[in-house]
């Protein structure tokens, strides 16, 4: 018996049973389908919407619940997580990533324009930070905006890549550097603009094969001379930065969330594995190194769940600090690959097939020690948090 976990209440645990119903009836009998089509079909963003999924924390007068509660989110990604990392990868970037920017840092007309149709699914969203020549360091990237010749917008040019629903989304959040003479502090800045669907010049690549998460359409994106309204940028001006800083702390948790659920999955179905898989007339999981093994990859998981269930308590209560995200992120990540792998070894060559869950979910867990920051960036935060400064600086 694993430890009661003691941060949910009664409306979560309904709410999880919601998302379940939802997932069995809306996406896993087509889930092959939605594999091979490495993309989640808009009817799902819709419907995801209509159950109101989609509108965790957006004010109600836009359609949302109005519950700033980050447990519901914990809930709806751990579901997802369990039915395919992919899955929580694409509805987090909608629900825990982006939803913060577009209700935080917006104006109110920009909140009528985007939020009604973000929490019914209609309007999917994306984040565009990551670059050809720029992934942790956020502070190098290339793409840039310059005021326009009328000076009531912005031309923007430059390129995102392994941008999570690029495919899909119809608004992205892209960060982007502007000059020194057009922030308010007058030096060279980052700025969050909303691109939208549609505008001239913006353009997308074909969906990117990876060697997981083949659910998740993901995709690079080309800006040639965009014209971005000031009616579009999010936040302040030259600002951007400290605004992602504020967001990283949450999508770091998200992708803690998302990897020990993710995890938790797999360790489930290896232990029917071995007890059902025969060899010299036994199950394979009663022999001792098996049964060891076992419960290493249960008591891990339990643990790093704890802490991180820790991680998310301390985050509904706006005390979570930024250094523990990222160990929540980086130890969660690193439990994953390592529980993926012996999960993997216990499965025999079935493991290594695709049509096993647990080789899915092998492949689909490798990414999460590079995105949200990568494993070494997180060491760095918290070891800096330590007073080991980089003797560079």
């Amino acid at each position: 018996m694993a430890l009661k976990r003691l941060i949910f209440e009664d409306e979560h645990d309904w709410f999880r049973e919601a998302v379940r119903t939802f997932i069995d009836r809306e996406l896993r009998p087509q889930a092959e389908a939605i594999r091979e089509n490495r993309m989640i079909p808009a009817e799902a963003w819709t419907k995801a919407g209509e159950a109101g999924f989609l509108g965790i924390g957006i004010p109600e007068e836009y359609g949302g619940n109005g519950l700033r509660d980050f447990r519901f989110n914990a809930v709806l990604g751990e579901e997802f997580n369990r039915l395919g990392a992919a899955y929580g990868s694409s509805f987090g970037i909608h629900t825990d990533v982006c939803a913060p920017y577009l209700t935080d840092f917006t104006t109110e007309a920009q909140r009528d324009r985007w939020l009604p149709k973000f929490v019914t699914g209609e309007m999917v969203t994306a984040i565009g930070m990551t670059e050809p020549q720029a992934g942790s360091d956020l502070a190098n990237i290339l793409t840039n905006a310059t005021r326009n010749s009328s000076d009531d917008g912005w031309i923007v040019n430059g390129s995102k890549t392994f941008i999570t629903n690029g495919i899909r989304a119809s608004l992205i959040i892209a960060a982007v550097q502007t000059p020194a003479e057009a922030n308010p502090s007058g030096k060279p800045g980052i700025t969050l603009m909303g691109i939208e669907e549609g505008m001239p010049g913006f353009n997308r690549g074909q969906k990117l094969h990876k060697i997981g998460q083949h659910e998740a359409d993901t995709a690079e994106m080309f800006f040639e001379n965009v014209e971005v309204p000031d009616a579009n940028v999010i936040g302040t001006v030259g600002g951007g930065f400290g605004h992602m800083m504020e967001g990283l702390a949450q999508e770091r948790l998200s992708s803690a969330v998302g990897n020990i659920a993710h995890a938790q999955r797999a360790v489930e179905v290896t232990l029917e594995y071995t007890k059902d898989r025969q060899a010299f007339g036994r199950p394979v999981g009663s022999f001792q190194h098996n049964r060891f093994l076992q419960a290493e990859l249960v008591t891990e998981v339990e643990v790093a769940q704890t802490y991180i269930d820790r991680c998310i308590q301390e985050h509904v209560d706006s005390t979570l600090d930024p250094v523990d995200a990222a160990k929540a992120k980086y130890w969660s990540s690193d439990v994953q690959n390592r529980v993926l792998d012996d999960c993997v070894q216990l499965h025999g060559g079935y493991g290594f097939m695709e049509e096993y869950e647990v080789g899915r979910a092998w492949a689909d867990a490798r990414v999460t020690r590079i995105w949200a920051g990568s494993n070494e960036i997180m060491k760095e935060i918290i070891g800096r948090s330590m007073g080991f400064g980089d003797p560079r600086r």
